[in-house]
Protein backbone atom coordinates (compact mmCIF):
# COMPACT_ATOMS: atom_id res chain seq x y z
CA UNK A 1 0.00 0.00 0.00
CA UNK A 2 1.45 3.18 -1.00
CA UNK A 3 1.90 6.14 2.05
CA UNK A 4 -1.23 7.72 0.18
CA UNK A 5 -3.23 4.95 0.57
CA UNK A 6 -5.92 5.83 3.30
CA UNK A 7 -4.94 2.94 6.20
CA UNK A 8 -5.80 2.42 10.43
CA UNK A 9 -4.08 5.69 11.37
CA UNK A 10 -6.45 7.65 8.72
CA UNK A 11 -9.80 5.59 9.82
CA UNK A 12 -8.71 5.96 13.84
CA UNK A 13 -8.12 9.98 13.37
CA UNK A 14 -11.25 10.55 11.80
CA UNK A 15 -13.40 13.13 14.01
CA UNK A 16 -16.87 13.87 12.27
CA UNK A 17 -19.50 12.24 10.30
CA UNK A 18 -17.87 14.68 7.17
CA UNK A 19 -14.71 13.05 7.83
CA UNK A 20 -15.87 9.28 7.53
CA UNK A 21 -17.47 9.99 4.41
CA UNK A 22 -14.84 11.47 2.79
CA UNK A 23 -12.40 9.04 4.19
CA UNK A 24 -14.10 5.77 2.75
CA UNK A 25 -15.49 7.39 -0.36
CA UNK A 26 -11.50 7.07 -1.53
CA UNK A 27 -10.83 3.97 0.12
CA UNK A 28 -13.58 1.57 -1.07
CA UNK A 29 -12.17 0.48 -4.48
CA UNK A 30 -8.95 -0.73 -2.64
CA UNK A 31 -10.35 -1.62 0.83
CA UNK A 32 -10.49 -5.54 -0.13
CA UNK A 33 -7.72 -6.11 -2.35
CA UNK A 34 -5.64 -3.34 -0.14
CA UNK A 35 -5.80 -2.84 3.46
CA UNK A 36 -8.35 -5.99 4.49
CA UNK A 37 -6.15 -8.41 2.31
CA UNK A 38 -2.88 -6.55 3.45
CA UNK A 39 -3.43 -6.89 6.73
CA UNK A 40 -4.90 -10.25 7.22
CA UNK A 41 -8.32 -8.84 8.38
CA UNK A 42 -10.30 -11.49 10.28
CA UNK A 43 -12.72 -9.70 12.16
CA UNK A 44 -15.66 -9.91 9.92
CA UNK A 45 -14.86 -13.81 9.93
CA UNK A 46 -15.01 -13.93 13.79
CA UNK A 47 -18.34 -11.56 13.74
CA UNK A 48 -20.24 -13.40 11.50
CA UNK A 49 -19.74 -17.05 12.92
CA UNK A 50 -19.82 -15.87 16.23
CA UNK A 51 -23.64 -14.74 15.50
CA UNK A 52 -24.11 -18.15 13.51
CA UNK A 53 -23.07 -20.32 16.40
CA UNK A 54 -25.77 -17.63 18.41
CA UNK A 55 -28.28 -19.30 16.89
CA UNK A 56 -28.35 -15.90 15.39
CA UNK A 57 -31.40 -15.71 11.94
CA UNK A 58 -32.30 -13.10 9.19
CA UNK A 59 -33.40 -10.66 8.49
CA UNK A 60 -30.15 -9.13 9.86
CA UNK A 61 -29.18 -5.37 9.43
CA UNK A 62 -24.89 -5.09 8.91
CA UNK A 63 -23.97 -2.03 10.19
CA UNK A 64 -20.99 -0.17 9.26
CA UNK A 65 -21.19 -2.85 5.86
CA UNK A 66 -18.36 -1.36 4.44
CA UNK A 67 -17.53 -3.59 1.33
CA UNK A 68 -19.73 -6.12 2.62
CA UNK A 69 -17.17 -8.48 3.92
CA UNK A 70 -18.93 -9.17 6.77
CA UNK A 71 -21.94 -10.06 5.19
CA UNK A 72 -20.42 -12.16 2.27
CA UNK A 73 -19.49 -14.64 4.97
CA UNK A 74 -23.01 -14.26 6.69
CA UNK A 75 -24.47 -15.10 3.30
CA UNK A 76 -21.88 -17.84 3.41
CA UNK A 77 -22.74 -19.87 6.19
CA UNK A 78 -26.81 -19.71 5.23
CA UNK A 79 -27.77 -16.08 6.56
CA UNK A 80 -30.19 -14.01 5.27
CA UNK A 81 -31.83 -11.93 4.22
CA UNK A 82 -29.24 -9.13 4.72
CA UNK A 83 -29.35 -5.62 4.61
CA UNK A 84 -25.84 -3.35 4.74
CA UNK A 85 -26.86 0.44 6.63
CA UNK A 86 -23.31 2.53 5.99
CA UNK A 87 -22.82 6.27 5.96
CA UNK A 88 -20.67 5.72 2.74
CA UNK A 89 -22.54 5.54 -0.06
CA UNK A 90 -18.98 4.75 -1.90
CA UNK A 91 -18.87 2.04 0.32
CA UNK A 92 -22.06 0.28 0.04
CA UNK A 93 -21.91 0.22 -3.64
CA UNK A 94 -19.22 -1.68 -3.76
CA UNK A 95 -20.97 -3.79 -1.17
CA UNK A 96 -23.50 -4.37 -3.34
CA UNK A 97 -21.47 -5.71 -6.39
CA UNK A 98 -21.17 -8.58 -3.80
CA UNK A 99 -24.83 -9.68 -4.40
CA UNK A 100 -25.55 -10.75 -1.13
CA UNK A 101 -27.33 -7.82 0.41
CA UNK A 102 -31.18 -7.15 -0.28
CA UNK A 103 -30.91 -3.78 0.30
CA UNK A 104 -28.68 -0.73 0.86
CA UNK A 105 -28.99 1.77 3.73
CA UNK A 106 -26.97 5.34 3.51
CA UNK A 107 -27.91 6.60 6.78
CA UNK A 108 -25.49 8.60 9.71
CA UNK A 109 -26.84 6.43 12.54
CA UNK A 110 -25.86 9.37 14.73
CA UNK A 111 -29.16 10.89 13.08
CA UNK A 112 -30.60 7.55 13.11
CA UNK A 113 -31.91 5.10 10.50
CA UNK A 114 -34.37 5.75 8.28
CA UNK A 115 -36.33 1.99 8.81
CA UNK A 116 -39.53 1.25 10.19
CA UNK A 117 -39.50 0.07 14.01
CA UNK A 118 -38.72 -3.68 14.40
CA UNK A 119 -37.75 -5.02 11.29
CA UNK A 120 -34.59 -6.59 12.04
CA UNK A 121 -33.88 -10.33 13.55
CA UNK A 122 -30.65 -9.39 13.88
CA UNK A 123 -28.03 -6.85 14.42
CA UNK A 124 -24.33 -7.60 13.21
CA UNK A 125 -21.31 -5.23 13.06
CA UNK A 126 -17.72 -5.85 12.52
CA UNK A 127 -14.94 -2.78 12.70
CA UNK A 128 -17.72 -0.22 13.57
CA UNK A 129 -17.81 0.31 17.10
CA UNK A 130 -14.09 1.59 17.62
CA UNK A 131 -12.38 5.07 17.87
CA UNK A 132 -13.22 7.75 15.01
CA UNK A 133 -16.42 5.67 13.84
CA UNK A 134 -19.35 4.63 16.39
CA UNK A 135 -20.15 4.92 19.78
CA UNK A 136 -22.17 3.82 22.04
CA UNK A 137 -24.54 6.66 21.72
CA UNK A 138 -26.40 5.12 18.15
CA UNK A 139 -26.96 1.74 20.26
CA UNK A 140 -30.84 3.14 21.03
CA UNK A 141 -31.07 3.85 17.38
CA UNK A 142 -30.36 -0.33 16.83
CA UNK A 143 -32.67 -1.09 19.13
CA UNK A 144 -35.03 0.65 17.87
CA UNK A 145 -35.00 -1.42 14.47
CA UNK A 146 -34.40 -4.64 16.19
CA UNK A 147 -37.62 -7.21 17.11
CA UNK A 148 -37.18 -8.01 20.66
CA UNK A 149 -35.56 -11.06 21.14
CA UNK A 150 -32.88 -10.01 18.09
CA UNK A 151 -29.95 -11.23 18.79
CA UNK A 152 -26.67 -8.46 18.52
CA UNK A 153 -23.54 -8.99 17.56
CA UNK A 154 -21.12 -6.39 17.89
CA UNK A 155 -17.41 -6.56 17.41
CA UNK A 156 -16.05 -3.65 19.90
CA UNK A 157 -12.45 -2.86 19.83
CA UNK A 158 -11.28 -4.24 23.06
CA UNK A 159 -9.01 -1.06 23.69
CA UNK A 160 -12.16 1.53 23.64
CA UNK A 161 -14.42 -1.16 25.16
CA UNK A 162 -14.32 0.66 28.61
CA UNK A 163 -12.81 4.16 27.48
CA UNK A 164 -15.26 5.43 25.19
CA UNK A 165 -18.27 4.24 27.55
CA UNK A 166 -18.93 1.10 25.46
CA UNK A 167 -19.26 -1.15 28.88
CA UNK A 168 -20.87 1.64 30.59
CA UNK A 169 -23.86 2.15 28.42
CA UNK A 170 -23.88 -1.69 27.95
CA UNK A 171 -24.06 -1.90 31.35
CA UNK A 172 -27.10 0.52 31.91
CA UNK A 173 -29.02 -0.88 28.64
CA UNK A 174 -29.20 -4.30 30.66
CA UNK A 175 -31.18 -2.98 33.10
CA UNK A 176 -33.95 -3.04 31.32
CA UNK A 177 -33.89 -3.41 27.45
CA UNK A 178 -30.97 -5.92 26.49
CA UNK A 179 -29.69 -9.31 28.32
CA UNK A 180 -26.25 -8.98 29.96
CA UNK A 181 -23.96 -8.64 27.49
CA UNK A 182 -21.54 -11.96 26.80
CA UNK A 183 -17.92 -10.98 25.32
CA UNK A 184 -15.90 -13.32 23.17
CA UNK A 185 -12.28 -12.18 22.97
CA UNK A 186 -10.83 -12.05 19.41
CA UNK A 187 -7.64 -11.15 17.28
CA UNK A 188 -8.57 -8.48 14.88
CA UNK A 189 -5.98 -9.55 12.18
CA UNK A 190 -4.45 -12.96 11.23
CA UNK A 191 -1.08 -14.72 11.77
CA UNK A 192 0.55 -12.66 7.94
CA UNK A 193 -0.11 -9.05 9.73
CA UNK A 194 2.31 -6.51 10.13
CA UNK A 195 2.89 -3.32 11.72
CA UNK A 196 1.96 -1.89 15.03
CA UNK A 197 -1.69 -2.88 15.16
CA UNK A 198 -1.19 -7.04 14.07
CA UNK A 199 -2.20 -7.49 17.97
CA UNK A 200 -5.13 -6.27 18.03
CA UNK A 201 -7.90 -7.58 20.20
CA UNK A 202 -12.11 -6.96 19.59
CA UNK A 203 -14.75 -8.09 22.06
CA UNK A 204 -17.46 -9.88 20.58
CA UNK A 205 -20.28 -8.50 21.87
CA UNK A 206 -23.24 -10.20 22.27
CA UNK A 207 -26.94 -9.97 23.84
CA UNK A 208 -30.25 -9.97 22.64
CA UNK A 209 -33.32 -7.69 22.88
CA UNK A 210 -35.30 -8.16 25.69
Amino acid sequence: MSDKTPNLHSAYALKSPEDNKRLYAEWAGDYDDGYAAFEDYQLHIHTARAFVAAHGQGPVLDVGAGTGLCGAVLSGLGVGPIDAADISAEMLAEAMRKDVYRDAIEADLHVGLPVPRDSYAGIVSSGTFTHGHLGPDVLPALLRVARPGALFTLSINAKHYSSLGFADALADLAVTQITTPALQTVRIYGDLATGPNKDDEAFITLFEKR
